[in-house]
């Protein structure tokens, strides 16, 4: 915590400027698309600040970087969904998800928490089915399929029946799940029915996952900074 908190300060400000401001929605601009996109700038310049050496020799680190920046141009076309840009931010969003699951990487399998993620993408797309048309239809499946294999491997790497676990999986593990709450609401809102506080329900979930993910980024530094204090 107190390595990593000031480097967050910007962003749990720009969060709060997010939600203080509050821009409507019907009236979509570059400044609300900067308003809405300035926390997920503020967690760039938190993994920049473990310094460019450290990205560039741990690939997962750089990979959740990357994801990082695809979400913030997600965010940017999802400003003007209402305008033909959704498939646009779907396709940012689903290359994040690609990222992340790239970062966390196959090691362990946990096969058991494979099946379970499959059953939570499959029931969920069971239920919003009925209400897709189009090309939609396959749209979201290939994009729970994803969010759904990212889920999985955030959550095979904490491994708590083996004591293996650190503060940085567990953070990864807590982030893929919240980004999952995010998109669920997202999709039952625009495709079945108006949820209650959708707005409030998207974006905080959204920019708590994003931040945690991004925490899981350090942990190569923190084993790194552990072995020259031993």
């Amino acid at each position: 915590v107190k390595s990593e908190g000031p480097k967050l300060v910007p962003f749990f400000k720009a969060t709060c400027v997010y939600f203080v401001l509050w821009l409507p929605t019907s009236s979509p601009s570059w400044f609300s698309a900067l308003i809405k996109c300035l926390p997920i700038f503020c967690l760039w310049v938190f993994l920049l600040a473990h310094g460019i050496n450290f990205l560039v020799a741990h690939r997962s680190a750089s990979r959740i970087l990357a994801g990082l920046i695809f979400s913030a141009v997600g965010d940017a076309f999802l400003i003007w969904q209402e305008q033909g840009y959704f498939i646009h931010g779907l396709l940012m969003f689903a290359i994040t998800h690609i990222l992340y699951s790239s970062a966390f990487g196959m090691k362990p399998l946990d096969l058991k928490a494979g099946l379970l993620m499959g059953l939570i993408s499959s029931s969920c797309y069971a239920f919003l089915y009925s209400y897709l048309s189009g090309p939609f239809t396959y749209l979201v499946a290939v994009y729970i399929a994803l969010i759904g294999f990212m889920g999985w491997r955030a959550v095979a790497g904490m491994q708590l029946c083996n004591d293996l676990w650190t503060w940085t999986k567990l953070s990864a593990c807590i982030g893929a799940m919240l980004f999952m709450v995010s998109d669920l609401t997202i999709a039952v809102n625009k495709f079945c029915f108006p949820v209650p506080y959708s707005r409030v329900i998207i974006m905080a979930t959204y920019y708590a996952a994003q931040m945690l993910i991004a925490l899981s980024a350090v942990e190569s530094r923190d084993e790194e900074d552990f072995k020259k204090r031993s």
